[in-house]
């Protein structure tokens, strides 16, 4: 019998555990609930036996490759695995997946949470702005910008994207308009929704440069990584430009300098709270034991992520 291991420091919700429990066990493997681990360590320790994994943000470090000497499959339940040492699970014949898809209207529905919050100042009794009639950029139009660029619509916001991967006549289908270049996208819209990945091409490239073309009443919303923002340039815009604000679902590393300064101008979750809804929790859980069975028993590598 094949052991699964969910190894989640901020675990799935009950109801979902226990249809992902109910789905693989009605398949014949056993599962394994490692929840709230205080320490990196205490991960490396659980790994030992099992055949497969799934984690949420939690980091599946060379350290964990080294200790689980049975696995074959790691699953990240979401969309990012920047979380996963992929050259490690490579190194360890391991394949890694995410769930593509499966977060995608939760973190949308939290952009336009955001927006609105922002646009009415924090309902804060002063007069603010609508949404109706702004333009809206999307920096890559994958599962998430698609919900958000439906979701724009409904508002009556005029939408603009950018993605050299994706097709612009597919952008022009749903009613969306695309742009030739990143920085066509920031100095034509007001509000950006960020979901571009870390990688070594995109950090630090939200930059002041880029940022200081927006028009004015520019609004940046990043629900994507912080590492893709250049801290620095946001602070230089934070300072010369008073309209801009800023909105994230994971507070940057200098967070201490906008609460000490640029209080209304912008708003951080405690934690990131993208995908902290019951569907997505449910959706991105099922969809990864779907797949770890679907792996052993028929070889599917759809969603490998790593080579």
């Amino acid at each position: 019998m094949k052991t699964i291991l969910i190894a989640t420091q901020k675990p799935f919700a009950k109801i979902a555990v226990s249809q992902m429990k109910q789905i693989a066990e009605d398949k014949g493997y056993k599962v394994v609930l490692f929840e709230k681990y205080a320490e990196q360590s205490d991960f490396e320790k659980a790994v030992t036996d099992c055949d497969a994994i799934i984690i949420r943000s939690d980091l599946a470090t060379k350290e964990v490759f080294d200790a689980a000497k049975n696995l074959k499959i790691i699953v990240r339940a979401g969309a990012g695995f920047d979380n996963i040492d992929l050259a490690a699970a490579t190194a360890h014949n391991v394949v890694a997946m995410n769930t593509p898809g499966q977060n995608s209207n939760a973190v949308a529905e939290l952009v336009f949470g955001m927006m609105i919050s922002a646009a009415r100042n924090g309902y804060d009794g002063k007069d603010g702005v609508e949404l109706r009639g702004k333009k809206l950029g999307i920096h890559a139009y994958g599962n998430v910008g698609r919900y958000v660029a439906e979701i724009a619509k409904g508002f009556g916001m005029s939408v603009y994207a950018f993605d050299p991967f994706v097709a612009k006549e597919k952008m022009q289908a749903e009613g969306v308009t695309p742009v030739s270049s990143v920085e066509e996208l920031y100095s034509t819209c007001q509000y950006v929704s960020l979901h571009i990945p870390a990688t070594a091409q995109t950090k630090k490239s939200i930059n002041f440069g880029l940022l200081n073309t927006m028009p004015q009443g520019a609004v940046l919303v990043n629900t994507a990584r912080k590492e893709v923002i250049d801290e620095d340039g946001i602070l230089k815009m934070m300072e010369n430009r008073a309209d801009f604000k800023y909105l994230s679902d994971i507070a940057p590393d200098c967070a201490h300098v906008f609460a000490e300064k640029y209080e209304g101008k912008y708003f951080f979750t405690p934690k990131k709270m993208g995908a902290q809804t019951a569907e997505a929790n449910i959706n991105a859980g099922i969809a990864a034991v779907n797949q770890i069975i679907d792996f052993f028993e028929t070889g599917n590598v759809n969603f490998k992520v790593n080579k």
